[in-house]
């Protein structure tokens, strides 16, 4: 794996590349972790860590606080996160398949792209100021609205300055700080490795890591510590690891699994000259609507659970009360509506993202054909069939993904955080960014005639014979390793005194 990692990085555009996003993404953290003028993040911090505890923080405004990385959590000025460009993104996407004038901008090439992403951005700008008003009112006057069972009076206030300039001021640092995350995540795009966006709310994702490994040490520590039995713990600790290598392995497989359909293109003959029918495939997904149907029923579910959870808290109806409960995280009901909706969703996505029509369309102009299936309605009826198939089996992949941690936490009663790393949203998007970025390293090594990633071939040695023998690029391989390392030592430094101190 080393010999693999100094490959890459004696490439100098590579090795450029991933130090400009490194620094880039340490910007990113830095301005996730200033919080707000007028707020005091630790009433939050402490309550999000009952809820945790309690395995209530996967809720919307959990998975929100995940995909900021924690700037929600502690009232930071990035607390909005990508978040509003991402549902820009989204809305955008949904608008070109109802308006045929955004349909038709797709279609223009790089003109019709560059006017799409501008009106992106103007609509994320304004989702920003509605968002950033929102949160910004909800902290000062309602903050046991925005996040359930949150008590001032047990907690402590969060906002301790005036609430009109504290709203205003707000709206501004919050729309500011996540349009400069979209600008940072356009420069990594550009510049850097992988999409800059994706990349943005891995880190964010990621940076939880540590708190999940501390829970598991505390997990062992206290379980075992009266036993004093290592070998029990030595067989647990190994049979999680390899739960944990199995769970990525799958991940990895859905992901990256595709049905290779075949396509035969025709002769053809152009300015008198004949050119030979070429064979390739059509690709098609398993998992094609990525994790959208988790966060969407996740979404949809917590809705009704809260408007009954109020409804029975002000009325103290006990029916209220009930429906909340069945609508909770343990309960059967909330798995099987759960289940239902990622499956709902999953068919939705497709049906809006994949249109069979359009392909059987695009492969008839171009003269090909799947042999055995006639072109025109019989492709198109053809790739709906065989889409509808895979759709199934990724939802079922999604399904078993989205509750397996919960099943960690209630039958094996392992810490909620630990469970996380098993599954879940984070750990599905995080090995879906991961691949892509492998694939772009892997591109730079095929232009720089070396073989893979992980294979160490002739081409290498070549490659490796031919770099100046006066230690110029040793010496900034060095410097490069010891940036990242001197920060990630502070950032351990710093958390470990703030959490001891």
């Amino acid at each position: 794996m080393l010999k693999a990692v100094k490959k890459f990085l004696r490439i100098s555009e590579l090795r450029q590349r991933i130090f400009f996003t490194l620094v880039l993404v340490f910007i990113a953290r830095i301005g996730a972790n200033i919080p707000l003028p007028g707020v005091d993040p630790y009433p939050l911090q402490i309550f999000f860590a009952d809820q945790v505890a309690a395995a209530k923080g996967s809720g919307l405004i959990g998975l929100y606080n995940m995909f900021t990385g924690g700037a929600l959590l502690k009232g930071a000025i990035f607390g909005l996160g990508i978040m509003p460009y991402i549902s820009a993104s989204i809305v955008m996407q949904i608008l070109g398949i109802v308006m045929p004038s955004l349909a038709k901008l797709q279609q223009e090439g790089e003109v019709g792209r560059h006017r799409i992403a501008m009106y992106t951005r103007y609509l994320a700008l304004l989702i920003c100021v509605v968002q950033g008003v929102l949160l910004a009112a909800a902290l000062a006057n309602y903050p046991g609205r925005l996040f359930p069972n949150f008590d001032p009076t047990h907690y402590g206030s969060i906002v301790i300055s005036g609430k009109r300039v504290f709203i205003f001021s707000s709206m501004l640092f919050l729309t500011a700080g996540t349009m400069i995350l979209v600008w940072i995540g356009d420069q990594i795009s550009r510049r850097g490795i992988g999409s800059g966006m994706s990349l943005l709310i891995v880190v964010g994702i990621l940076s939880s890591f540590p708190r999940s490994l501390a829970q598991l040490a505390q997990f062992f520590a206290t379980g075992y510590q009266s036993r004093r039995n290592l070998t029990i713990a030595g067989v647990t600790f190994a049979g999680m690891v390899t739960l944990l290598l199995v769970v990525i392995f799958a991940m990895i497989a859905m992901t990256q699994g595709q049905r290779k359909i075949p396509v035969q293109h025709a002769n053809r003959v152009v300015s008198n000259r004949m050119y030979r029918g070429a064979n390739s495939f059509l690709p098609l997904k398993i998992n094609y609507s990525g994790v959208m149907p988790i966060i969407f029923a996740n979404a949809l579910l917590l809705f009704p659970q809260q408007i009954f959870a109020y409804l029975g808290g002000a009325t103290g109806i006990q029916f209220f009360q009930g429906v909340s409960f069945y609508l909770s995280q343990g309960s059967m009901v909330y798995y099987a509506l759960y289940a239902v909706l990622i499956f709902a969703f999953s068919y939705l996505w497709v049906a809006m993202m994949f249109r069979p029509v359009q392909v059987a369309d695009d492969l008839k102009k171009s003269g090909g054909y799947i042999p055995g299936v006639r072109p025109g309605a019989a492709t198109a009826q053809f790739l709906g069939f065989t889409m509808t198939r895979l759709t199934f089996a990724g939802a079922v992949f999604l399904t078993l993904v989205a509750v397996f941690p919960d099943f960690l936490y209630f039958s094996l009663h392992i810490p909620y955080g630990v469970s996380l790393l098993f599954g879940g949203t984070g750990t599905l998007i995080t090995v879906g960014v991961l691949l892509e970025m492998m694939k772009q390293v892997e591109t730079y090594l095929v232009q720089k005639n070396y073989d893979s990633l992980l294979k160490y071939s002739s081409g290498a040695k070549r490659q490796k014979m031919q770099l100046p023998a006066d230690g110029t690029d040793a010496k900034a391989l060095r410097l490069l390793w010891l940036v990242p390392a001197v920060l990630m030592a502070i950032g351990i430094l710093s958390w470990i005194f703030r959490h001891h101190s």
